[in-house]
């Protein structure tokens, strides 16, 4: 069953042009080709990029945040109450003005204190500027070391001038070194991103966020598998430049 299931997803007509096979695409000497194989390390460097992201934040992004004026502003905590937190969490963040009058006759306070509580409670879940920063700052840096190390990889490549030299030999155009590497790296990032999603800021478009990011690594990971490796350079690359310019313009102490 599993092998019917591999075969019918590797068949030869749903990737490759006709009259090409996939034993056509096997290396040879002089010619290396992309396989599924090579993205399995993605993984590991998509963890080793989340450690690298920690220092990060807390060796460069946070004593540059100081440097721009933001500080770490400490937000008072609501007290414990058992009644109010657990309304909180499982029924209104915004409880109406019957509700107050009820949870506070169950907690012998005013409907003022009860309001205040859940105003507090509410700043309490609400992420930092400085933290919104950081994470602003990672990726910020990360697009534009990306956009750097694609230009590298493109500005001695005839398609980066001519987009017909994308499709010159297609599908069989052996596989660089910086393509490979600059590859690999784009697409373990929106690993790490998929993985870090949970504890960064929660945006109003999270649900959004994490289809974007699964769709941005399955185009990758197709682009790869079908040696569209030319185009998805240069994609990647405009990308990356439109990219650096969005977490500048909502980076927080930047407009």
């Amino acid at each position: 069953m599993l092998q019917t299931l591999s075969d019918w997803f590797w068949w030869d007509h749903l990737w490759l042009p006709r009259n090409v096979t996939w034993a056509d695409l096997q290396d040879t000497e002089g010619y290396e080709y992309a396989t599924v194989s090579h993205l399995y390390v993605t993984i590991i460097y998509a963890l080793l990029l989340i450690v690298v992201r920690y220092f990060f934040e807390r060796l460069v992004a946070t004593p540059l945040a100081k440097v721009m004026g933001l500080k770490h502003q400490a937000q008072l905590k609501a007290t414990h109450n058992p009644v109010l937190e657990n309304f909180f969490v499982s029924a209104s963040k915004h409880p109406n003005k019957s509700q107050l009058e009820g949870l506070s006759k169950k907690c012998s306070c005013s409907v003022r204190q009860a309001e205040r509580w859940f105003r507090r409670r509410r700043n309490q879940d609400r992420p930092s500027l400085m933290k919104k920063f950081r994470e602003a700052c990672w990726r910020c840096t990360f697009y534009l070391l990306a956009f750097t190390g694609g230009i590298a990889v493109l500005i001695d490549k005839p398609w980066f001038y001519d987009t017909w030299e994308v499709w010159v030999g297609y599908p069989k155009q052996s596989l660089l070194p910086s393509q490979y590497w600059y590859y690999i790296i784009e697409l373990s990032f929106y690993w790490s991103l998929l993985f870090s999603i949970a504890s960064d800021v929660k945006r109003k478009d999270f649900q959004e966020q994490i289809i974007h990011h699964l769709a941005t690594i399955i185009l990758l990971s197709f682009s790869w598998c079908a040696n569209y490796i030319r185009v998805g350079t240069l994609v990647m690359a405009v990308h990356d430049a439109s990219d650096i310019l969005l977490e500048v313009s909502v980076a927080p102490g930047v407009q």
